[in-house]
């Protein structure tokens, strides 16, 4: 898909600029059983477990309660579960929640990373020009200490898919580690806020930025970048931590040798298995300019040594274009993170019809699946962009199971033998005519914004989407560094008119729990704690608090701007819980707020405005943290 969470267009050139870049201003160089509070310590009661569940857990991770209270990275773990062991805010006192203190990064772009929480500091990394600040814990109202500001190309703005994002840092070993638009990777001392080192991994005359947070995995860090709809060719890189030297880079379309497939390839699926498919599964050359970024999430298993990541869409978006299974797009990889060697590959959307970009979250789970009769496997979920839930063998690449989570006709299962998504024939976009009636639209059932698990529940908390789409594929002639798209798009609320949800999933019965519509896509990130109460944000600007059990909301707070953000919680050096997120609206589906499109123009942002007419009424741009606390 596009570079973020954000990013689409038009192709043509009057109808990009108008419903992408001048879109966003880049014209200017851019069901449980509800838990009962004890009396005697005001803490929820331990949660009712289902069956199904039989003892979840989280994988390679400590006991709960070895949690220190900090934030590290923007997934909280490994696993990427988005789940805190603090409980002094729950359900029986959550309703309690006051702001503590603000703070404004002064910029009004789409705020859709995570705050990082290293002892008595809390870092900050702002969207473009990506300016990282260290926030004083121990004073009150935080004060700042120290800002870095790297060098960055204001060009950089022009490539951006929809909006200049920033998805997040990581902290490792005294040091903060980011990625900037225009292709950086910085390394700044946690401390004192210096430079260690900074290194371009990315070029932007090809169409190429970074929007994503980074992990670091021994050593390594591990960087993906965007631009699929510039026609770039995707790649994960991993850079030394200590030097900022280059370690490997791993593509996503290419020969085998590029690609890092070796010997010890082992895809659970006969298609996936073959010499040089990165290149065989394109037209002659195709693959050069093909996608496949890599601007999501990563996860990584500490026991079995293995990294997870998604690959995104393949470019252009018109499929007649690239006939064939376009590997390495849609899917996802297992690798080994000392060398970045393909263990396995799993491809969720097979010659790409819709834009369904395979670079969502990852969450590890140690899980007994419902028949399986006591036996516990470890499996990697996936709400994917496709409309299901995927639960695959994380040391195979199996998949388990498949279930749809939302309206899906663009296809008409997944077929558990083979591991195909079947297509839906009648849904079928290329040249020549329009395909109404697409659910998910191109954003997917659910985009990058990120789940998160509770190991006391057993339940996977989502935000996601319930848009539909009428599509048109068209010619696109590819320029380095110009829009390679070739789709006409219009986007419009699915069944039942939300155009959003948040709801909870039992992973292991493959089924809804309950859930929460929403009037707008919900596009801001999850947490869920041990106090049984589950966060998130609306594009109208509510940040709210829901009961983990029963999806009962407790409280809500509105703030100054749209919250596409992902929400933390950390303990402070007071001893008190705090819960921080980012308000801030953009992103692509923010677009027709942060650069005041016409919502006439249903085109614009390459048809999500179709879909947003009203949001200008419920929010206005802003660049805002919040931090909130129990009295």
């Amino acid at each position: 898909m596009r570079d973020t969470a954000s990013g689409h267009r038009w192709e043509g050139s009057e109808q990009f600029y108008r419903g992408a870049i001048l879109a966003l201003g880049l014209a200017l160089g851019l069901a449980g059983c509800r838990t009962r509070a004890s009396k005697e310590d005001g803490k929820p009661a331990a949660p009712a477990r289902s069956a199904a569940l039989a003892g979840a857990r989280v994988a390679g991770q400590p006991p709960a309660q070895q949690d220190d209270g900090q934030w590290l990275m923007p997934a909280k773990d490994y696993a990427s579960t988005r789940y805190s062991a603090l409980a002094q805010i729950n359900t029986a006192n959550v309703a309690q929640l006051k702001p503590a203190w603000t703070f404004s990064t002064g910029n009004v772009r789409g705020h859709e990373g995570a705050p990082l929480v290293v002892g008595s500091t809390m870092y900050v990394v702002t969207p473009f020009p990506n300016i990282l600040y260290a926030l004083d814990l121990t004073q009150p109202g935080a004060p700042l200490k120290w800002k870095y500001e790297p060098p960055v190309l204001p060009a950089a703005q022009g490539v951006a898919c929809c909006d200049v994002v920033n998805r997040g840092a990581a902290y490792d070993d005294g040091k903060i580690y980011y990625n900037t638009l225009d292709g950086q990777t910085v390394a700044v001392d946690a401390a004192a806020g210096g430079e260690v080192w900074r290194t371009m991994v990315a070029d932007i005359n090809k169409g190429e930025s970074i929007t994503m947070a980074p992990l670091v995995v021994k050593g390594k860090v591990l960087v993906g970048n965007s631009g699929g709809e510039f026609g770039v060719r995707g790649w994960l890189t991993a850079l030394d931590s200590g030097s900022g030297r280059i370690a490997w880079r791993a593509y996503s379309t290419g020969p085998d040798k590029d690609v890092l497939i070796g010997p010890r390839f082992k895809p659970f699926y006969p298609q996936d298995r073959g010499k040089d498919l990165g290149v065989s599964t394109w037209p002659p050359d195709a693959w050069k300019i093909g996608g496949g970024t890599m601007w999501g999430w990563i996860s990584y298993d500490p026991e079995l040594n293995l990294i997870y990541h998604g690959t995104a869409n393949p470019g252009p978006w018109n499929p007649d274009i690239r006939p064939g299974d376009n590997k390495w797009t849609a899917g996802i990889f297992a690798r080994d993170p000392d060398t970045g060697e393909a263990r396995w590959f799993y491809q969720w959307s097979p010659h790409d019809l819709y834009d369904y970009d395979g670079i969502n979250e990852n969450v590890l789970l140690d899980l007994e699946l419902q028949g399986q009769h006591g036996q516990r496997r470890k499996v990697l979920v996936r709400p994917e962009r496709n409309g299901y839930v995927y639960v695959l063998d994380r040391v195979t690449g199996e998949v388990l199971s498949a279930n749809p989570f939302v309206h899906v006709t663009s296809s008409r299962g997944v077929d558990l033998k083979t591991g195909r998504l079947i297509e839906a024939p009648d849904k079928k976009t290329g040249f020549g005519h329009i395909v109404r009636d697409v659910c998910p639209a191109a954003p997917g059932a659910k985009d990058w914004q990120p789940s998160a698990f509770s190991p006391r529940t057993g339940l996977l908390y989502m935000p996601h989407n319930n848009l539909c789409m009428d599509e048109e594929g068209v010619e696109a002639n590819y320029i380095a560094g110009t829009p390679f798209v070739g789709a006409n798009v219009r986007m419009y609320a699915g069944p039942g008119g939300n155009r959003g949800a948040f709801t909870a999933w039992d992973p292991a019965a493959g089924r809804a729990v309950w859930s929460v519509p929403e009037p707008f896509p919900a596009w801001s990130g999850a947490l869920v704690t041990a106090g049984d109460v589950v966060f998130y944000g609306t594009m109208e600007g509510w940040f709210k608090a829901l009961d983990a059990h029963t999806g009962k909301e407790l409280w809500k707070f509105k703030t100054g701007s749209g919250i596409i953000g992902q929400p933390i919680t950390y303990k402070g050096p007071d001893g008190k819980q705090y819960v921080a997120i980012f308000s801030g609206v953009g992103g692509w589906s923010g677009a027709i707020v942060a650069a005041g499109l016409d919502p006439r123009d249903g085109t614009a942002a390459l048809g999500f405005v179709n879909a947003m007419k009203d949001l200008p009424q419920k929010t206005t741009p802003g660049g805002m943290l919040y931090v909130f606390a129990l009295p």
